[in-house]
C-alpha cells in the first residue's frame, strides 16, 4: 500500500507550524516565476490535478484567456503545498482552502486571493463517509478512529473539527480522532480496504463510490455551513503589482469559466471536460467525468467575500493558530481584477 496509508499522526498544529515556517521563509525572496523582467507575464505556470479539469483550464480552451497561455508542471493533491509553490515562484498561480490562505498570509507570505475557484452547495460538496454496515454513528463514535483526507490542516480537517466541536466534543476527546494524508484517488479503495474508518470524498470521486454503494455519509459540510465557496486561486502581490492586465485577463477569463459551467447543460460540460483531458495526452482516465455536477463557487463570477474568509480567521484565531486581529477578510483578497459577476 502507498506510504500515505500508514503514516504516522500528525496534529494539524504541527502541519500549520510547518507551513509557516515554510511561508516565513520566502516572504521576502521572488516571488514571480519569470523574475519580474518589467514585460507583462503571457505564460502561467501552474500545477493540475489528475482525471479533472481545473477552472484555468476550462477557461483557456474556451478562448477566456485571451492571449495567455498555460504551462503545466505537475500535479498536486494538496491545496497548501499548491499556494506555497506560488508563493515561492515555482508557478504563477495556486489555488487552496481559504484557511490555508488564512494562515500562510499570517506567516507573511505576499500573497492574495483573486477569484474563488471551488465551493460546497447541494450538488457539489464534501462528503465524510463510513461503511455501510460501521458502528460510528455520531461525533463521538470517531474517537480513536482514523479519517482519510487528501492533506492536513486545510478544508476537510477544518470542517471534522467543527463537526467535532458541534456536537460536544471536547478538545481533548477531539485530539483522539486520528486524521490521516490519503490521496483522493485512494481513499474509496483504503475506506473499503478498513484502512481507514471514515473517508473524505467530494466531486466525481465521492460520486462514483456512492454509485458502488455499501458506504453512507456521517456528515457534510454543506449541511455544516450551507452554500459557500470554500477556496480560492492566489498569486504574490509582487506579480500582481508587475503583471495587472495578466491577472485581470486571468481573473475575469476564470470568472467566465464559471458562469459557463453555470448555465451550460451538464452533459456539454462533461463532453468539453473530456475532450480537454483527452487532448493534453496524460494518460488519464475520464470515467469519473460523468459525476461532476458542478463547481460548488457560491458569488456570481467567483468574486470573494469577507465571509468566506472571516469564518477561517475566527477558526483559527480561536484555536491559537494565528493571532486574533491580525489579519482582516479584506487584507486577503482583492476583486478588483474580476471583469465579470460585479452584481
Amino acid at each position: 500500500m502507498p506510504a500515505a496509508f500508514t503514516s504516522t499522526p500528525t496534529s494539524r498544529r504541527q502541519f500549520l507550524t510547518l507551513l509557516g515556517i515554510s511561508a516565513a521563509a520566502v516572504s521576502c525572496g521572488t516571488a514571480t516565476a519569470d523574475g519580474g523582467s518589467g514585460k507583462q507575464v503571457t505564460t502561467l505556470k501552474y500545477q493540475g490535478a489528475v482525471g479533472s479539469v481545473t477552472l484555468p483550464e476550462l477557461a483557456a480552451d474556451l478562448g477566456h484567456l485571451g492571449g495567455l497561455t498555460l504551462e503545466w508542471v505537475g500535479n498536486t493533491i494538496s491545496g497548501p503545498q499548491d499556494i506555497q509553490s506560488a508563493a515561492t515562484g515555482q508557478t504563477h498561480f495556486g489555488g487552496a482552502f481559504n484557511g490555508a490562505i488564512v494562515k500562510l498570509a499570517e506567516s507573511k507570505a505576499q500573497i492574495q486571493a483573486v477569484v474563488s475557484y471551488y465551493g460546497s452547495d447541494k450538488d457539489t460538496y464534501l462528503g465524510y463517509y463510513v461503511l455501510e454496515d460501521s458502528p460510528i454513528r455520531s461525533a463521538r463514535d470517531l474517537i480513536g478512529k482514523k479519517v482519510g483526507m487528501n492533506t492536513l490542516g486545510a478544508h476537510a480537517q477544518a470542517l471534522l473539527d467543527i463537526y467535532l466541536e458541534r456536537n460536544g466534543l471536547s478538545r481533548a476527546d477531539a485530539g483522539k480522532v486520528e486524521s490521516l494524508v490519503v490521496p483522493p484517488v485512494n481513499t474509496e479503495q483504503a475506506l473499503r480496504q478498513k484502512q481507514i474508518e471514515v473517508g473524505v470524498l467530494s466531486g466525481v470521486l465521492r460520486d462514483k463510490a456512492l454509485a458502488a454503494g455499501g458506504i453512507r455519509p456521517l456528515f457534510k459540510d454543506f449541511e455544516l455551513l450551507g452554500a459557500f465557496s470554500a477556496g480560492s486561486y492566489v498569486m504574490t502581490r509582487r506579480f500582481i503589482k508587475e503583471n495587472p492586465d495578466t491577472v485581470r485577463t486571468f481573473t475575469t477569463g476564470v470568472a467566465k469559466a464559471i458562469e459557463w459551467s453555470r448555465t451550460t447543460p451538464r452533459e456539454e460540460v462533461i463532453a468539453r471536460m473530456t475532450e480537454i483531458i483527452k487532448k493534453r495526452g496524460r494518460n488519464e482516465d475520464t470515467s469519473t467525468l460523468q459525476y461532476w455536477r458542478s463547481y460548488g463557487v457560491a458569488e456570481p463570477g467567483g468574486r470573494i467575500a469577507d465571509k468566506e474568509f472571516q469564518i477561517w480567521l475566527d477558526w483559527l484565531g480561536g484555536r491559537g493558530e494565528i493571532k486574533k486581529g491580525r489579519l482582516r477578510p479584506g487584507d486577503l483578497y482583492t476583486n478588483e481584477f474580476n471583469g465579470l459577476g460585479k452584481g
